[in-house]
């Protein structure tokens, strides 16, 4: 039995409605994410889950037991669930082991006090239960937040954008945080953010959000190299679609190369392999294209980015067609410059070139070395 699971939930704000049969499964002490664009419908899910928003149809189940439908809506404060909000919610005339402590005002002083110890620990804040909020930095009231939801002992925990008001080294860092300490506690817990880096380190599975449908469930890794539609393989990651001839039921080319199938060629719903001729386009990721100056293929150089470590380069083929390519930065070279490259791709998806969003179904093949 899934700890969570929403079954064709229905919601809307008036007339307009923002989530169409929307379904999904978590197990008890793992974390999932609702990952898409602002507007997609993501945080209308959560605030349904919490028991803020009523659904129009479908049902939500919390450990099998039904807490929304049409025709039954369970409170929120009878959900037992814990709740992250982006702006962290502190009360600012509590101190930081009052905040922790508020939810907790049944139990007794003792228990209340051994237990904000606890959580001070677990989210490295120990002796600082004294302070109040606006003495703390803004990574610090996010523990503070996030100790405060643990402090009652959640059946679930929902988080909100709990990063965006953070600069990128401090959200980087704590979104690793944060997923141990959820995982130190074994809650099960929902993510709900617009940034897959974030998803990428907090969560074990993810749910692609478009225009009210969750477009895929899946981890990370599939995500990224088994997208099920041009819209999550559009919003993962970065690639381009290289137009592809189907040769045979194993075999694709592109203009970099043919590209050998290790299952038959697929590239749309019903699709049972595509035959001799069919055109496809074919996702190819920066690190698939490697620099390689010993290779007799050449791009032209067309736009550098710097990052570091690394640069991507944009590179434009003899056709004029564009690929990425991810290059350790000491390979510095000018726009215009043609450098040698070479394919090495383990995973590349191909998509009947008239798909739509919803209706492609993605074939993994695998070039011939």
């Amino acid at each position: 039995m899934s700890h969570l699971e929403l079954v064709g939930i229905d919601l809307a704000y008036g007339t307009h409605r923002v989530v169409r049969g929307l379904s999904l499964r978590l197990e008890k002490g793992r974390i999932g994410c609702l990952l898409g664009p602002s507007g997609c419908g993501k945080t209308t899910v959560l605030r349904s889950i919490a028991g803020f928003e009523r659904v129009l149809g479908g049902e939500i189940r919390l450990d099998g037991v039904v807490v929304s439908r049409k025709d039954h809506h369970l409170p929120p404060e009878r959900r037992r669930i814990g709740m992250v909000f982006q702006d962290y919610a502190l009360f600012p005339h509590l101190t930081i082991a009052g905040n922790i402590a508020f939810g907790l005002r049944g139990d007794s002083t003792d228990t209340r006090s051994s237990r904000v110890d606890e959580l001070l620990d677990l989210v490295g804040l120990a002796g600082q239960g004294e302070k109040f909020p606006h003495e703390m930095s803004g990574g610090q009231q996010q523990r503070v937040a996030l100790a405060r939801a643990l402090a009652p002992r959640p059946s679930l925990l929902l988080l909100d954008e709990p990063f965006s008001n953070l600069d990128v080294e401090l959200r980087e860092r704590l979104s690793y945080e944060v997923r141990d300490i959820i995982k130190a506690t074994q809650t099960t817990a929902i993510l709900v953010t617009h940034d897959q880096h974030e998803a990428f380190a907090v969560a074990d599975e993810i749910g692609i959000v478009h225009q009210g449908r969750i477009q895929q469930w899946d981890t990370p890794y599939n995500l990224y190299h088994r997208p099920a539609n041009r819209f999550v393989a559009d919003f993962i990651g970065q690639g381009v679609f290289l137009p592809g001839m189907v040769l045979n039921d194993r075999e694709v080319q592109v203009e970099l190369g043919t590209l050998n199938s290790a299952v038959p060629v697929e590239c749309g719903i019903g699709c049972g392999g595509c035959s001799r001729n069919c055109s496809v386009d074919v996702l190819l990721r920066p690190d698939d294209i490697v620099h390689d100056d010993a290779s007799p293929l050449k791009a032209e150089v067309a736009h550098k980015a710097f990052r570091g470590a690394d640069i991507l380069y944009t590179l434009k083929l003899a056709s004029g067609a564009r690929v990425l390519s991810l290059v350790p930065s000491h390979h510095n070279h000018a726009i215009g410059e043609r450098i040698g490259i070479r394919l090495d791709v383990d995973h590349v998806v191909t998509f009947h070139e008239d798909d739509t969003d919803e209706a492609a179904t993605p074939a993994l093949v695998q070039i011939s070395r």
